[in-house]
């Protein structure tokens, strides 16, 4: 046990233009992400494993974006916070439904979006069937033709696309200091080398004030206005001044914030980067070694649903509940660990039913035999 754990410094802005404005970490993975997801989508439709055609890839991809963003904003709000539904203000964008910029994005409302992409993409590929003769295959479209795509064959495709976003997104989730994890040592305390400290979590739900006795905790927020010197209106414009002056030191004084500021810091699990390997890694995997063969249409989709499901509610027990959900567990589980729980039930149902239809096999990326 050491004193080591590493001090999170990281700028949520990759290029910033102004105050508070800029390009944004979080808004280049999910960019970084469609555009893979393009590449990954054409390299499998030149190779035969999947019956959308390259030609169809931005089409898709575009339909994807709608999806995730429509659907990651609205599942945040109905899943975690319907006050936006309520929340209006004479600043643009006017409607905290529509206010990106804040955060906000529901991972599960994502997928949810994606599905319905799904059908939408299913119809724009059959539609382009119907204007090319069955016996024609098209140029660059690895010798499959442009055929009939049922929507649970899109799904199978979209889900290979999957992990790539969500690892991605946990990433960016991690730069931004954002989805804590679980304390393992209080301010001050010895803390594993592994852990790091959030200094964004004194503005948070989660700041480790709450859970020190009294004293302890009034001593901690005095040396807080020492190192933050407030100056300002309030200390919270005061501490982000601060921030700004340790993810970017222009001076001595600045460059020794991180001293000053880290026994005063409580200790995490990197819950994002646990879930950015387990999402995006090891889901990855499991789901790309079953594609390499034929499967019947909605069984690597399916999968998916398990999987991801299953690995979520692992990974959540090492992250913190969004702090401003009033119940923030029930019978013992968070409200993600919860929504998991039902994707894992609707993919072992939709597994059950794949199993008994006598559906054509499909897709294989490795061109091996159907099963």
């Amino acid at each position: 046990m050491t004193l080591a754990a590493w001090l999170h410094d990281l700028d949520p802005f990759a290029l910033r233009l102004g105050p508070g404005i800029g390009l944004r970490w979080y808004g280049l993975s999910y960019a970084a992400a469609f555009v893979l997801g393009w590449v990954i989508l054409r390299w499998l439709g030149k190779r035969g494993a999947t019956r959308i055609p390259p030609s169809l890839a931005g089409d898709a991809i575009l339909s994807i974006v709608v999806g995730v963003v429509v659907g990651g904003r609205l599942g945040y709000v109905f899943f975690y916070d319907p006050s936006l539904l309520t929340a209006f203000s004479a600043e643009p964008p006017f409607w905290g439904v529509l206010a990106l910029h804040r955060g906000g994005m529901a991972s599960h409302g994502g997928m949810i979006g994606v599905i319905l992409a799904a059908f939408v993409i299913a119809r724009r590929v059959n539609s382009e069937a119907g204007r090319v003769d069955v016996g024609v295959r098209g140029a660059g479209d690895g010798g499959h033709g442009v055929g009939r795509v049922p929507v649970l064959h899109v799904l199978d495709t979209l889900a290979l696309l999957a992990p790539t976003g969500l690892l991605l997104g946990r990433i960016a989730n991690f730069i931004n200091g954002e989805l804590l994890g679980r304390i393992v040592a209080m301010p001050g305390l010895p803390s594993p080398w592994w852990a790091v400290k959030f200094p964004n979590e004194v503005l948070t739900e989660h700041d480790p004030g709450r859970l020190m006795d009294p004293q302890a905790a009034a001593d901690r927020l005095d040396a807080l206005d020492r190192v933050v010197g407030v100056t300002g209106p309030s200390f919270e414009v005061a501490y982000e001044r601060m921030l700004e002056r340790l993810r970017h030191p222009q001076s001595a004084a600045d460059r020794t914030l991180g001293e000053q500021i880290g026994p005063l810091i409580s200790a995490r699990h990197p819950s994002q980067l646990y879930q950015a390997v387990a999402e995006g890694v090891v889901l990855g995997a499991v789901l790309w070694l079953m594609a390499r063969r034929a499967r019947r249409p909605g069984t690597i989709g399916a999968w998916f649903l398990i999987v991801y499901g299953v690995l979520r509610v692992a990974t959540e027990h090492w992250r913190l509940p969004d702090g401003h959900l009033a119940v923030k567990t029930i019978a013992g589980l968070s409200r993600g660990q919860w929504l998991s729980v039902v994707m894992v039930v609707a993919g072992a149902a939709a597994l059950a039913i794949i199993r008994r239809r006598n559906a054509p096999a499909m897709g294989g990326w490795a061109r091996h035999g159907a099963s």
